[in-house]
């Protein structure tokens, strides 16, 4: 790597150093109870909200009804997306004269956002209205990632509380996680970018003629705004087509640096939080320590893989280093807000996004949704630490056991179970085999990736597969509503079985889980299981043949 790419890397960790214990503290304040700084502005603001909806911020919910809570907001909001879009033609706000989106589609899309995916079928600034756009997609990426938000912390009270039936409140967490964290740094976020030349208006497309003489389109809209909560909510999803490769959306270097720490920054500090909201910082440390060497590691093989060679396909403005360190950054923090195209990588490079999101988006992983998905892995090393030395695994003092581990294996299970089959069907199917522009090897690749990144809630795609199809389509909204929701269920159960557990004292026992061993031990154990739970891909060898025929 050239020394600025060493630069750039290395200013990447020291602004992640230095903000994630602050971000993370002030995390734990908000959902921690008692005062939380800003009260003063935010308290106001969140006391309307309960008024206008009806909700009773003292009233604590158990894991059952805070689950039913995440469902049906989820359900309305999908179907509020889906009728928006089936409309928007016949709605104000419309200055490009975006048609109504076809139904697969609007299914596709609305379940894609919701689930914190945003997974684009459709051209960005050619098919949705800005009002679609702010009013639908805009606000989706802030209350999608809001409900992860959510999920994680009712996940971490269920570790820390002692017989308690109940793990707080979805409607308040949901509002102080819009209102005190999403809210204030998307806006600041907006407008830095705004001032680096990110559009931001409310106009609609302008011909103009170029210096050489030739018409070209500009698009309009407001891109900023979106640009940012899509990176502040690991969401992707894009107001422009070209996404974060677009100079609309990432015109410079600092941009590109800003986006790529927007990326990182919550899903890393969730780990302080949990640390402070156990009341034991190496506990946090050790997850936080198992996700760095993960995106470390990610981030450094692609890069290796990437300089020197090609740089076609990728923003030739930041080189194979700036396009790699984004690629291994998005696809380990449930984005798909890319700035290269992923089948433009080399073979070796290529695999790191797709290994990242088969990881189950824990390097750092999404907004609440990486956190959640490396205690889960916590919950079963220290299960397998418990086998190994004899005695009843515990964690943060509580008892693990084949309650929690049925739940756990379900959790594991439930993604690569609907990847598996559906990549199956759709390679030895003859419609969805004609979506296929590469077949062979890495036609098998590009559906692989497809239903991964779906499932896994990423939203990024290998560039050869038309998924704009109703089989895709509606395929896909499968894996991304399992991929979500068929896992936000068993953490939130186990959540609160654990909640209703007593704490047991430390004894000469108990397995060390706040150490740099169980750290090393848990990222082990997510390399082990993502290996052993996806090694079926590998009976599908005589289809790649069949594919090349």
């Amino acid at each position: 790597m050239s020394t600025a790419s060493w630069i750039q890397f290395v200013a990447l960790g020291l602004a992640l150093a230095a903000s994630v214990p602050v971000v993370g503290s002030y995390l734990a304040k908000v959902f921690g109870g008692g005062s939380a700084p800003g009260d003063r502005f935010f308290g106001p603001v969140e006391r309307l909200v309960y008024r206008a909806t009806g909700v009773d911020p003292e009233r604590e919910q158990r894991w059952t009804t805070y689950a039913g809570a995440v469902l049906a907001f989820s359900v309305v909001s999908v179907l509020a997306l889906y009728l928006l879009q089936r409309v928007q033609g016949s709605l104000p706000f419309n200055p490009t004269g975006a048609t109504d989106v076809p139904p697969a589609l609007a299914f596709n899309t609305a379940v894609s956002f919701v689930t914190n995916t945003n997974w684009q079928n459709y051209a960005g600034e050619n098919t949705m209205s800005h009002l679609t756009q702010m009013t639908g997609l805009a606000v989706q990426n802030f209350v999608s990632a809001a409900v992860g938000l959510a999920v994680a912390i009712a996940f971490i009270r269920g570790l820390v509380r002692r017989r308690s039936g109940t793990l707080g409140n979805f409607w308040v967490d949901l509002t102080r996680g819009l209102v005190r964290v999403l809210l204030p740094l998307a806006f600041v976020a907006a407008l830095v970018l705004v001032s680096q030349g990110v559009v931001q208006n409310a106009g609609g497309f302008r011909d103009v003629t170029t210096v050489e003489g030739s018409a070209q389109v500009i698009p309009g809209g407001p891109a900023a705004s979106q640009e940012a909560i899509k990176e502040v909510g690991t969401n992707g999803g894009g107001f422009l087509n070209a996404n974060s490769a677009h100079p609309f959306g990432n015109p410079n270097g600092l941009t590109n640096a800003l986006e790529i720490y927007l990326l990182l920054v919550i899903p890393f500090s969730l780990a302080w939080t949990f640390g402070k909201l156990a009341g034991d910082r190496r506990q946090g440390l050790a997850v936080l320590g198992a996700m760095v060497v993960l995106w470390v590691a990610s981030v450094g093989i692609a890069t290796g893989f990437e300089v020197g060679g090609t740089l076609e396909g990728k923003e030739v403005r930041f080189g194979e280093v700036g396009s790699a360190v984004f690629a291994a950054s998005t696809t380990g923090t449930s984005t798909g807000a890319v700035n290269a195209a992923h089948d433009s990588f080399t073979a070796g490079g290529g695999a790191v996004p797709m290994v990242n999101i088969l990881l189950g988006e824990v390097s750092p992983g999404g907004v609440g949704a990486g956190l959640y998905g490396m205690l889960i892995f916590a919950l079963l090393a220290v299960f397998i630490a418990g086998l190994m030395v004899g005695r009843t695994p515990e964690y943060l003092g509580k008892k693990i056991q084949a309650a929690e581990m049925k739940l756990v294996v379900l959790y594991i299970l439930v993604v690569p179970v609907f990847v598996l089959g559906l990549t199956a069907i759709s390679v030895v199917t003859a419609d969805p085999q004609a979506s296929i522009l590469n077949p062979g090897p890495h036609g098998l690749s590009e559906v692989t990736y497809a239903f991964a990144s779906a499932g896994n809630n990423n939203g990024s795609a290998f560039g050869g597969l038309t998924g704009n199809t109703d089989w895709y389509n509606a395929t896909l909204g499968l894996a991304m509503l399992a991929g979500r929701f068929l896992l936000i269920v068993p953490a939130l159960a186990i959540a609160g079985g654990l909640a209703r557990k007593p704490r047991i004292p430390v004894s000469s026992g108990t397995f060390p889980t706040g150490t740099p061993l169980f750290a090393g031990l848990l990222v082990g154990v997510v390399l082990i299981v993502v290996g052993l739970t996806y090694f079926p891909v590998l009976s599908l060898g005589p289809i790649v043949e069949q594919l090349g025929t």
